[in-house]
């Protein structure tokens, strides 16, 4: 009789496996996994906590093999000592036995009452539950970067919850784009942008502000990007209101620009009409930074653009009367601008432009003339020529000097000779008064620290780690009041030695 009921609970442990792995979409092991522990829990029950029980089904015929282990060892330890056997108990079980292996005794069939049945029960649900839950998060993190689409289920302190079909997911706030509302029942798509897994299970989470969340409309309603003839280079949004996306293709038959916006406007408008009327300026990217540029910032026109690299900022020259177009409303046009490029942006009307280069040339010429020791119209030459500082001419060579238009050799020998002795001079300046004024080897050894900056250093009384460590960058580079105003120091550069100047407080404290 109890052979005959064994054999009914293998044939339902069979069936239940395969219908829930079947229902879930679960792998059946993971079914079947979640039995054998449900079955150890009431085991334990039976035969006492402390006891090592371990339970194997089998997946193909549904036996269940029930076993107690015990661990064979020198020494039992007192908290353990119920799964452990001394080895010489060992021996006498099994001579062949070594240490760290273990004795294994099969136990009767289980035949579960009705509270122990029903723990069972409980933890298969759970471990179901988990698996379930386990194999929802793995489709979803491989889904980052998708659109999804779902239905409001509710609405929580503006953060809406999302029924994706086998699961949910939450847009929060301020991942909406302004001003839009909606109601339980709403169908809406968003952006699929992280997928999170922790103590308290896992969750995703959309957007509709993301700026890929445009590219991936695109990606939709334009077929030439879905078959990766067109490329989406980058994307910039002010939700709600405007955005800038920059294609690019390799095909030269195909207008990029022409098929994003498509037929009387039909693709480009299918975007629009999803991201409530944002306005989308489409542009050809271009690896020439320059123009990708002055695509960038269209629909104004650009007179001129001067790119300094290093720094990963342009000076952009517009017309007088294009202006407000290259700015925009509260300065949206640059700033998306500066975003899709990521160029750092400075805007000059063609007056300022020529005012600014006009009062740079006097200034250069007029330093130039006093430090040189040299007449003006030989000052305003050396500028005219491109030569931005002392530095500079000291490194030219005297071919090159002697090119500019006006000089001859014994001209070019002394202004380079004039330089190199005024640098020389400095030098000398700057070591004596670094001598006499800083005596602390902690800002002397700051990465990047040189004489020159520590010769500015003594002129403002910054004579120590903790004066240096106490200022703020703007303080050092700030260009009408920088204590380093006149030397060519990176934004980064000067934070990056200022945080170093100020580990050492947390080290002084010690």
């Amino acid at each position: 009789m109890a052979k005959k009921k064994f054999n009914v609970i293998r044939e339902e442990m069979l069936q239940v496996a395969t219908n829930v792995a079947m229902e879930k979409n679960i792998d059946q092991d993971s079914v079947f996994s979640a039995m054998e522990q449900a079955l150890e829990k009431a085991a334990r029950v039976k035969y006492g906590q402390e006891i090592d029980i371990r339970i194997s089904i089998d997946r193909s015929s549904g036996d269940i093999k029930l076993n107690s282990y015990l661990e064979v060892v020198n020494e039992k330890n007192e908290e353990d000592q119920s799964r452990q056997i001394l080895l010489d108990e060992a021996k006498k079980i099994n001579p062949e036995i070594n240490l760290g292996e273990y004795i294994i005794k099969e136990l009767p069939p289980l035949e579960l009452g009705r509270v122990a049945a029903q723990n069972a029960k409980g933890v298969i649900i759970q471990k179901v539950r988990e698996a379930d839950k386990s194999n929802q998060y793995d489709e979803y993190k491989d889904k980052v970067g998708e659109i999804a689409i779902g239905i409001v289920k509710r609405i929580e302190f503006g953060n809406l919850i999302i029924d994706l079909g086998k699961s949910e997911a939450i847009i929060k706030r301020e991942e909406l784009i302004p001003r839009e509302v909606f109601k339980n029942g709403d169908r809406v798509r968003a952006y699929i942008y992280e997928v999170k897994n922790d103590v308290k299970g896992y969750q995703v989470f959309l957007s509709r502000t993301h700026p890929q969340f445009l590219a991936k409309l695109f990606h939709q309603e334009v077929p030439e990007i879905y078959e990766g003839v067109i490329v989406v280079k980058s994307v910039s949004r002010d939700p709600g209101s405007r955005a800038k996306i920059s294609v690019f293709t390799e095909d030269s038959t195909i207008d990029p620009v022409g098929a994003c916006v498509g037929m009387r406007g039909s693709r480009v408008q299918a975007v629009v009409s999803e991201l409530q009327g944002e306005k989308i300026d489409i542009v050809t990217w271009s690896d020439n930074q320059a123009t990708f540029l002055a695509n960038a910032l269209a629909p104004a026109e650009v007179s001129k653009i001067f790119l300094y690299e290093e720094k990963n900022k342009v000076e952009v020259v517009i017309p007088d009367d294009q202006l407000s177009l290259a700015i925009g409303r509260k300065g949206q046009n640059v700033k998306l601008a500066s975003n899709l490029t990521n160029l750092e942006i400075d805007i000059l009307t063609e007056d300022e432009e020529s005012e600014r280069r006009q009062q740079e040339f006097k200034e250069k010429s007029l330093l130039f003339s006093e430090l040189l020791d040299v007449e003006d119209v030989i000052a305003q030459l050396l500028v005219t020529d491109g030569y931005t500082s002392i530095e500079s001419i000291a490194s030219e060579t005297h071919e090159n000097i002697e090119k500019i238009e006006g000089f001859d050799s014994d001209l070019a020998s002394e202004i380079i000779e004039r330089s190199k002795n005024y640098l020389k001079d400095k030098e000398e300046q700057n070591l004596k008064l670094i001598e006499e004024k800083i005596k602390d080897e902690k800002l002397k050894n700051l990465t990047g620290m040189n004489n020159s900056i520590l010769a500015e250093l003594a002129k403002a009384k910054i004579l120590n780690i903790n004066d240096f460590a106490d200022l703020a960058t703007f303080e050092l580079i700030d260009k009408d009041e920088g204590i380093l105003k006149e030397l060519d120091i990176e934004e980064q550069e000067a934070n990056d030695m200022i945080m170093e100047a100020r580990s050492f407080w947390s080290t002084n404290d010690n």
